[in-house]
């Protein structure tokens, strides 16, 4: 039953005066942490709303209360007391003491709570022994040495409570909690000052490493190679970071890679340590004789760089606490970390740097968590919706680029969720599947978590070391999401004892290869060179996925795929060439995310369900239209949701999820659904009706739309029954130079037009335009022909007078008319009317008028909020499109005929550009 706050008020006023009764007596050293939690901290959190009893028998995923054992490891903690909950997520740590541990004075209580729930990324933890109540801010990195005020936002004593609840209540009630009170104050405080959250912490922690065990390795080990050095360093990572982990998580011996680091010989006694896990988990990841890995066991490291990496990693030096590292954070650190690279230098000096594909495309972006939430969950979700175990048998999910396996790591986890409720619900004491944890729950066993991951779960990316990455996260998932007892029995057994390993082998599920590059490359090669195969790394999924693609292929396939220009800088033309020839999207300028859309449709079997999160610029580019009718004949769309400002930081684009199902066509109209994401989830703001048969009418085949049926239907009578504007006028993308970053004098300001000397002439530039006005503010620019870089440098264009501008970036266009003549840059259009005896001003007044508003939105918004662009194709129409482009109604050229008689259309759609 909800509690109000004049209830919860009561309530704590009563506890508190029983606490003030008997204070000194609690206070003594026979009362217990224990009995403070039950008699005190447990009803204050009660008096809050929150359903510590769980007296609505909820499952245990779901309880919103969940209490931690106080596994001690010398004489620390592994994990905070509480965690409180909505749904499954946490949102805030309360650690509890005795009374009589002053809490505001003693330092070591505060570290330990800011430990853990920085370290799990939450912004706010409780201190608390219901004599004081201490809330921290946990975002800023803590330190051993801090004084117990940092970080510190409010204190309360007992004797406050009463008169200061409205302050507890609107904070860490159930009621404010779930009605978003945490997030607001996340948002409000977010970019503090003094804030570092723990993955770019643990990136710089790991990126020092790398640095460190590089240069010592291709010091000490001449002979080494590049391949063979950033193999060498990423497995040493990779074993250390994951021996570590299990140490935390109580599976393995607590500090044993603390103690090596305090004697000699210290890489000696790791290999020792690998080589025995090895044997007892058999995964592959510890395994010295796979192909790639015969060389490290017999490299030689120096102490003095192992030494630091190793003693670091423990309290109370280390601030991480392993044990609550949620996985999406370590899968953040790892893609990122897994954009630079080692070389190496003429005299064998090891130096790190950003790979060339990431630093052409701005570095690298880990997909949020809720962004794999949501897409697992509309295609994993649906997909095995009341289908039982013998029903799933053969079922796959693919992520063709999965980088550090982010989206396999969340269809694991959903299965794995899935599977254990099915099981709960049916029997599990007849099931040999399943086994009792802790309590009266269910665990799925750890053989069956094994077979699921193996049985489910497949991924490729072309980053040899991102293909590691995504093993190792997914065996941390094996032994971390809840495994049954019979893991912690069988990790206990020795070797010759056990009856099977505890973690699989997964070299046969993520594998190394192109995604968009099949043996049919070299064909026609004898002796293809090696440096070449090397580099192309071409994937024949017939042989590599042999079960799944003679079972049509794969039953959901999802990702977040490289969004890289191919063109340009690093183009290679061969590579070109092939994509062009073999895929349909690759029509005009290719990007990586075109052709994986193409190939991930192409991998997914009939009735399978394909989801990415891309740029939403599929929707409207001009030169996509191939792509476009790839989802719409090739499959069924469900669902497309346009997030508005996108969803990686850094990057100003918007992004787009597409669901749809494979191998039926789009036969009923569809939306697009507008929504924002706040960094916690996505919030649907409206929805605009796509429909099938205006797109199938429309060459282009154009996601725009509105949700005013009778609205597009107008549209399309008024386009159908209009003259282009590029019959008219000439329609012209602003002249382009030079890169403005490198020749800073192709643009100056000038104080009058009347003092441009040459090759200057003045210039109007996007941020001049208004609708109806225009403002030369003082720029000219570069005119000589060695500037051109693109657009249109044509002078009777540029020069000409009375000639129409719009900018290019905008909803819709707004035009005013240029009297001087001057230049305009390529952040604008010109249009010059070319038809003798008809005003440029009287197509103005058509093209700034409401109604051409209206049709453009409908017809050529894609509903992007970030830099949404006017195209030269929508203007012109120049492909005598009868259902787009921006038309000049018929009157308009027939000087005779009266203005009120005037019918005129909106633009179409091809490339950007003119």
């Amino acid at each position: 039953m909800p509690v109000t706050f004049d209830q919860s008020k009561d309530d704590i006023a009563r506890l508190v005066k029983h606490f003030a009764i008997n204070r000194e007596a609690y206070r003594g050293p026979n009362y217990k942490e224990a009995h403070a939690r039950q008699e005190f901290i447990d009803p204050l959190f009660t008096a809050l709303g929150w359903d510590v009893a769980n007296s609505q028998h909820a499952a245990p995923d779901y309880r919103e209360v969940v209490f931690e054992d106080t596994v001690e490891i010398e004489g620390q903690k592994k994990a905070p007391d509480y965690v409180f909950r909505v749904g499954r997520e946490r949102k805030f740590f309360v650690e509890a003491k005795k009374p009589g541990v002053d809490l505001k004075a003693a330092a070591a209580p505060a570290y330990q709570l800011r430990r853990y729930a920085w370290t799990a990324k939450l912004p706010l933890s409780v201190l608390t022994d219901f004599e004081e109540l201490a809330t921290y801010d946990c975002r800023s990195r803590p330190a051993a040495t801090d004084k117990p005020s940092v970080g510190r936002v409010s204190y309360f004593n007992y004797a406050e409570y009463a008169d200061r609840w409205r302050e507890i209540w609107d904070v860490y009630s159930r009621e404010a909690v779930w009605g978003g009170s945490f997030d607001q104050f996340a948002q409000a405080s977010k970019g503090k000052r003094g804030t570092s959250a723990v993955d770019t912490e643990f990136l710089k922690e790991i990126e020092g490493w790398r640095d460190a065990l590089a240069r010592n390795l291709a010091l000490r080990n001449p002979d080494l190679g590049i391949d063979a050095l950033n193999d060498a360093v990423q497995r040493t990572i990779d074993r250390i970071i994951f021996l570590r982990l299990t140490e935390d998580r109580g599976i393995e011996d607590y500090g044993r890679l603390r103690r090596l680091a305090e004697g000699d010989e210290i890489y000696k006694g790791l290999v020792k340590l690998f080589r025995a896990a090895d044997t007892k988990y058999n995964s592959g990841l510890f395994d010295f004789s796979r192909e790639g890995d015969r060389l490290t066991a017999g490299l030689s490291l120096d102490d003095k760089t192992l030494r630091p990496i190793l003693a670091d990693l423990y309290f109370p030096q280390s601030p991480y606490e392993f044990s609550v590292l949620p996985p999406e954070i370590l899968g953040n650190v790892y893609e990122q970390f897994l954009g630079k690279v080692i070389r190496l230098t003429a005299g064998h000096q090891a130096k790190v740097e950003e790979k060339p594909e990431v630093k052409k495309a701005g570095g690298v972006y880990y997909t949020p968590a809720y962004i794999v939430k949501y897409i697992v969950e509309n295609t994993v979700g649906k997909q095995v919706a009341g289908k039982n175990p013998l029903q799933l048998h053969g079922f796959r999910v693919l992520d063709p680029a999965c980088g550090s396996g982010s989206f396999l790591l969340g269809a694991y986890q959903y299965l794995l969720d899935y599977y254990q409720g099915w099981y709960a619900a049916n029997a599990p004491e007849k099931n040999p599947r399943a086994v009792r944890g802790d309590g009266a729950s269910w665990k799925l066993t750890t053989a069956e978590k094994k077979r699921i991951l193996t049985e489910h779960i497949f991924g490729v990316d072309i980053d040899r070391q991102a293909v590691e990455v995504t093993k190792l996260s997914l065996l941390l998932a094996v032994l971390d999401s809840g495994a049954g007892d019979d893991a912690s029995k069988q990790l206990s057994l020795l070797p010759e004892q056990a009856k099977e390993r505890v973690l699989p082998n997964l070299d046969r599920n993520i594998k190394c290869g192109n995604s968009l590059i099949g043996p049919d490359y070299f064909a026609g090669q004898l002796l293809p060179d090696d440096a070449e195969m090397k580099q192309v790394n071409p994937f024949d999924w017939k042989t590599e996925f042999p079960e799944a693609m003679k079972a049509g292929g794969f039953d959901c396939v999802i990702g977040n795929p490289p969004y890289v220009l191919i063109q340009g800088e690093f183009r290679d033309d061969r590579q070109l060439e092939y994509f062009r020839s073999n895929f349909v999207a690759a029509s005009y300028k290719i990007d990586t995310y075109h052709l994986f859309v193409e190939r991930s449709i192409r991998l997914a079997k009939k009735g399978g369900l394909n989801s990415m999160i891309t740029p939403a610029n599929y929707l409207t580019n001009n030169g996509l239209a191939r792509l476009r009718q790839l989802l719409l004949v090739d499959s069924q769309i469900m669902q497309v949701v346009v997030i508005e400002d996108g969803v990686f930081q850094g990057i100003s684009v918007d992004n787009a999820i597409f669901v749809i199902k494979v191998g039926e066509p789009t036969l009923q109209n569809f939306s697009i659904t507008r929504a924002a994401a706040d960094g916690q989830k996505l919030w649907p703001s409206s929805e605009i009706a796509i429909a099938i048969d205006r797109i199938s009418k429309d060459p282009l085949m154009l996601f725009t739309g509105t949700s005013e049926r009778k609205q597009s239907n107008l549209t399309e009578r008024i386009l159908f029954n209009s003259q282009p504007l590029g019959e008219i006028a000439h329609v012209n993308f602003g002249k382009q130079l030079r890169d403005r970053k490198k020749y800073l004098g192709d643009v100056i300001e000038i104080a009058s037009p009347t003092k441009t000397k040459p090759p200057y002439k003045p210039c109007y530039t996007g941020r001049d335009v208004m609708r109806y006005q225009l403002r030369w503010n003082g720029l000219a620019c570069f005119d000589d022909r060695t500037a051109q870089s693109g657009g249109c440098w044509d002078d009777d264009k540029q020069n000409a007078k009375d000639k129409l501008v719009t900018r290019q970036i905008g909803r819709y266009p707004e035009f005013s008319i240029d009297r001087m003549g001057f230049q305009c840059l390529n952040t604008m259009f010109m249009v010059k009317v070319h038809i003798p005896n008809l005003s440029p001003l009287y197509v103005l007044g058509i093209l700034n008028s409401r109604l051409t508003k209206v049709i453009w939105l409908d017809r050529f918004y894609d509903q992007r909020k970030t830099f949404p662009k006017i195209k030269g194709t929508y203007l012109d129409w120049a492909d005598g499109n009868p259902i787009g482009g921006c038309a000049i109604g018929q009157a308009a050229l027939n000087l005779k005929t009266s203005p009120s008689n005037l019918r005129f259309a909106r633009p179409a759609s091809r490339a950007a550009g003119a």
